[in-house]
């Protein structure tokens, strides 16, 4: 059997083929439910056909980008436990965050295309809080800014190497010019609204994937930014959002250099995301508890962001 993916003779298959493979058959199934959209049976609930594409679209996404992705280098010193184990198996991470469901449906796929795939071991639990700096990191930050560009490309414009101090109010206005501007790839804006610290100081800089470096010829022009965010709960996690480089240049830099570059680099180690924080969250998650009411606000179904 000629296989696209994977060793013509074994079926073995490495974690980037896999993701290519996942994100063609996510596609095919993208172009399935589309053409179900408009004749659900009766009393099929349309938002719930709505959710599944849209999570399967965010899933295909995901996978495109880890199939054409190369390791991202540590900024400075050493990698960290969770950096060197996604290095060794790209899909570390995503296979960590997959609902049992996608879980299965994934390997359904690669016994269906007569493929072999070895599941990654689960990732080191990931470390609350942020991370000490060691000697070697607190001396690398005089080496200049931590966010390096990729082989072959140009650095991140002056501009766009700085860190930026916003309010939750600011986080909020990003996400929602970014989902008003590309719909659906900032969200839930409105969950993470509810669920940040409301007087806490939280903090974006552009810290863009090699796949999603700046190349306004490619049509990448906007700046993928990472941040250091306080949740409701006083843990400080990392996260990120698409942001203009026009609407980033215009927010008020208040930070000092040196503390700039200290808080890029302690982001990047952070090993909580956002991600990790609501899927903790979610089984206290009420109005009672903490004033979010999910669904009525293009929220979907009001879960934590899951790529």
């Amino acid at each position: 059997m000629l296989r696209p993916w994977g060793d013509p003779h074994t079926g073995e298959i490495d974690d980037r083929e896999l993701a290519s493979y996942l994100a063609s058959e996510a596609l095919l199934e993208l172009r399935r439910l589309a053409s179900r959209a408009e004749r659900l049976p009766e009393g099929a609930s349309a938002r719930e056909h709505t959710a599944r594409i849209r999570e399967l679209a965010e899933f295909a996404q995901a996978m495109l980008a880890l199939s054409v992705s190369p390791p991202r280098q540590p900024a400075h010193g050493t990698p960290t436990r969770r950096d060197q184990a996604m290095w060794e198996r790209p899909m570390s991470y995503r296979w960590g965050v997959l609902a049992p469901e996608r879980r299965a449906w994934v390997l359904r796929r690669v016994e269906r295309a007569g493929l072999s795939w070895t599941p990654p071991p689960p990732l080191p639990s990931p470390r609350k809080g942020v991370p000490e700096l060691s000697p070697g990191q607190r001396l690398g930050l005089l080496a200049g800014w931590p966010v390096k560009p990729p082989p072959g490309r140009r650095p991140l414009p002056r501009p766009g190497r700085v860190l930026k101090l916003v309010d939750r109010e600011a986080v909020l206005a990003l996400h929602e010019e970014a989902d008003r501007l590309r719909p659906g790839r900032n969200r839930p804006s409105r969950w993470l609204y509810a669920h940040l610290d409301p007087g806490a100081a939280h903090y974006l800089f552009p810290d863009p994937a090699a796949h999603d470096w700046p190349d306004p010829d490619a049509g990448r022009s906007w700046w993928r930014c990472g941040g250091l965010l306080r949740m409701a709960d006083g843990e400080q996690v990392n996260g990120s959002l698409l942001v203009l480089p026009e609407t980033f240049a215009a927010l008020p830099s208040t930070v000092p250099r040196v503390r700039q570059r200290r808080l890029a680099l302690v982001s990047r180690l952070t090993e909580r995301d956002v991600y990790l924080w609501g899927r903790d969250h979610e089984p206290h998650c009420a109005p009672e508890a903490c004033g979010y009411a999910p669904g009525g606000d293009g929220d979907g179904d009001g879960r934590p962001p899951s790529i």
